[in-house]
């Protein structure tokens, strides 16, 4: 069996030969630290992995609208931690927004969110640009590269990361954004449909994109972080019309949930979803426990993730990465079809300890 046989069978909620195995994401800096500075195609041929492939399209903008969501990017040189510091004013006809950042050799992040009142979303909502077009290029690139290997992963154009909801708190900050929410839900209701329409407007042309799955959601949905009434208040009306869309596009859509997710899984099941990541475990802050959430709906979703890449692969050694593998396969083999997965990015690790990992999803046979 191929890996993308494999690997579709698990996103169809069946059981392949073995194990399918993956990683979230290859990150430059373990790329560049321990693995001499390969590339991600050469990261998943080392290790023997079934490949999963990130790729989304390029987008075609009106003139027009660019040109009235002008970006001033300024860099601001290192701070006293040695950050590279950054600034953007966007100007558009009608006032100016401000948002700014840091980042270094691992990761980035935001210092000042681009949407600090109602203001500044109806300047956000009236000219921040939606694309006219959709060039799959990249993707069919990726694809006729990667031939039976693995899949193509793909996201959604949003103005944050995966649905609404999490989007909007990368735009307002997922505080405001909960306050929003409990003080005044008809201001949160109307920003989640102005990001809604904005995004289904760019998914109805994803129709004939050569990507296998869509990944949606995101960490800022886990019950970690909102009620599961708040999720079907103002996740899942906004998350269905979403996923219908993807799903006339014809690509699985896996939900993204990178924290406590126990009790949100009837509601990741009424998202109209196909599966659900990351099953991150207690010990990385999360909730989940693999075997019963397995138990519960998998019948109903698959799953990727599980596997805890602190405990196996950055602080663990060959033995430990193996034991973990082995206790993913067991807690999952009997409901749901499971690509064994670290529950999210890693940074750091021994290369030993990945090929274990790797070795030992093989040895997990259906």
């Amino acid at each position: 069996m191929t890996s993308r046989e494999r690997m579709m069978i698990a996103l169809n909620n069946g059981r392949p030969d073995r194990l399918p195995c993956q990683v979230h994401g290859w990150m430059d800096y373990y790329l560049k630290t321990y693995l001499g500075g390969m590339d991600e195609w050469a990261a998943f041929e080392k290790f023997g992995l079934d490949y999963a492939i990130y790729r989304s399209p390029n987008y075609k903008y009106d003139p027009r609208d660019l040109a009235n969501w002008r970006v001033e990017h300024r860099d601001l040189g290192l701070d006293a931690d040695n950050n590279r510091c950054w600034d953007e004013t966007i100007h558009t006809p009608k006032g100016t927004l401000h948002q700014a950042g840091a980042w270094h050799e691992i990761t980035g992040w935001h210092t000042e969110v681009i949407v600090k009142n109602e203001r500044d979303f109806a300047l956000w909502e009236e000219f921040y640009p939606v694309p006219v077009g959709v060039d799959f290029t990249p993707i069919r690139e990726a694809k006729e590269r990667l031939g039976d290997r693995g899949i193509i992963r793909s996201h959604p154009f949003s103005p944050g990361q995966g649905s609404p909801w999490q989007s909007f708190c990368i735009l307002a900050d997922t505080e405001k954004a909960i306050m929003w929410g409990m003080d005044d839900p008809a201001f949160l209701h109307h920003a989640m449909e102005a990001i809604v329409r904005k995004t289904l407007r760019v998914t109805d042309m994803w129709k004939g994109t050569p990507a296998d799955m869509v990944e949606v959601g995101g960490g800022a949905g886990s019950n970690t972080v909102i009620s599961p009434d708040f999720f079907r208040e103002f996740c899942l009306p906004y998350d269905i019309r979403q996923n219908k869309l993807f799903h006339e596009a014809g690509v699985k859509v896996v939900y993204h949930l990178c924290g406590g997710l126990m009790h949100q899984l009837e509601n990741a099941v009424a998202t109209e979803s196909d599966g659900l990541e990351t099953m991150t475990p207690p010990n990385m802050g999360g909730d989940c426990n693999l075997r019963e959430a397995s138990r519960k709906v998998g019948n109903k979703l698959f799953f990727i993730g599980g596997f805890d890449q602190n405990e196996g692969f950055e602080r663990g050694t060959p033995e430990k990465a193996r034991k973990l593998v082995f206790d993913c396969f067991e807690a999952t083999k009997d409901h749901a079809g499971y690509i064994c997965c670290p529950s999210d990015h890693f940074f750091h690790g021994d290369p030993a300890n990945i090929q274990a990992f790797a070795d030992a999803c093989k040895e997990c046979r259906y």
